[in-house]
Parts: structure tokens; C-alpha cells; sequence
């Protein structure tokens, strides 16, 4: 079954590609030839998701889905939420997000988070919706080298190590994706 992801991050193909099963051809955007860069103006994970979805649906009639991904801290009222990617700035910089997140929460004691991923799915024109979730602590500093965005400074609840320190196929297991991707699975089997 061939499905465009309709993202230009190359991580999250990456991932994508590695969770789901080689019954799936997972088909870029670059592949598909579409060179724009899909504007997400939506204010909750589930419309910039659709708003990817509906893009390319609408352009190329091609069985697709997208992703939209949130960190919500508790102690930073959810934030940063729908803005995670841009959080510090328009520049979609990991590095100054994650040391925005540590500076933000120097001295705070409730470091629970969560990431939550909703997907999606327009197949034959039919619209769902799926959503993957994991719970979490945010560390006090980075850990690791694996992973992108975050991943160096989230824990998931039950492990000691962040996402970055996770062997990819414990993370492409556990982690928001991972489950969205499950919940993707079932609905297209």
C-alpha cells in the first residue's frame, strides 16, 4: 500500500518508515514532487494535521497522511504545545527549544509532560483522525545523542533515560509516534 507522509522532516520519515511495517511504501513529499512548504496556521494539533493532509490530498488526489506533534509541559501551562517545532523562534531550532524549555523550568520541581501526536488519514477521500500519546518528565539537562527535537531533555515515564539515550527501537516502541502510528496501522488493516 503506497501512502505520501506529508512531511519535509526528514526525521520523522525516517522514524515513520522504521515503525510501520515494509507493507507500507511510504512515499515523501520530495518524492511526490511537491517542493512547498505546507503553511500549518491551525491552533491545535489536530487542525495543522489535517490542514497537511487536506494539502496534499487536494493537489494530487493521492491517499496521504500528516502528523502534527506537541510537548505540553504542566508547569509551562501546556506550552509549548502546537507551537513545539518554533517554540524559540520561526527558525524550527531544536537546540534553542530544548534550552528554552531548561531555562523555563530551572527551579521548578514538577517537570511532568507529555508529547501527543495526532495523524491524519485521508484514503479515497474518507478524513480520519488517530492520536498516540506518552507521558513524561522533562530532564534538568540534555541526555544523549539519538533522536531529534526534544528528545535529549524527555523522559518517558517508567525509564530513567531520555529519548535520545533510547536505543531507536525501544523509542519507535514507546514514543507518541510509535502509538499514532499504531492507531494508523489498525485502521488501514
Amino acid at each position: 500500500m503506497k501512502l505520501v507522509f506529508a512531511t519535509n522532516n526528514a526525521h520523522k520519515l525516517e522514524e515513520v518508515r522504521k515503525i510501520l511495517p515494509s507493507t507500507f511504501q511510504i512515499i515523501s513529499l520530495a518524492e511526490l514532487g511537491c517542493t512547498e512548504d505546507i503553511e500549518e496556521n491551525g491552533t491545535t494539533l489536530e487542525a495543522n494535521s489535517r490542514i497537511k493532509a487536506e494539502y496534499i490530498w487536494n493537489k494530487y488526489h493521492v491517499d496521504c497522511f500528516a502528523d502534527d506533534t506537541g510537548l505540553e509541559i504542566v508547569a509551562l501551562n501546556n506550552e509549548p504545545g502546537v507551537y513545539t517545532a518554533r517554540w524559540a523562534g520561526e527558525a524550527h531550532n531544536d537546540a534553542a527549544n530544548r534550552h528554552k524549555a531548561l531555562t523555563l523550568l530551572q527551579g521548578i520541581t514538577n517537570r511532568a509532560a507529555r508529547f501527543r501526536t495526532v495523524v491524519t488519514l485521508i484514503r479515497n477521500g474518507q478524513i480520519q483522525q488517530v492520536y498516540g500519546e506518552v507521558k513524561g518528565q522533562i530532564a534538568t539537562e540534555e541526555r544523549g545523542n539519538s533522536g531529534f527535537g526534544y528528545d535529549p531533555i524527555f523522559m518517558p515515564e517508567g525509564y530513567d533515560k531520555t529519548f535520545a539515550e533510547l536505543p531507536a527501537n525501544v523509542k519507535n516502541t514507546i514514543s507518541h509516534r510509535a502509538r499514532a502510528m499504531e492507531a494508523l496501522k489498525q485502521i488501514l488493516v
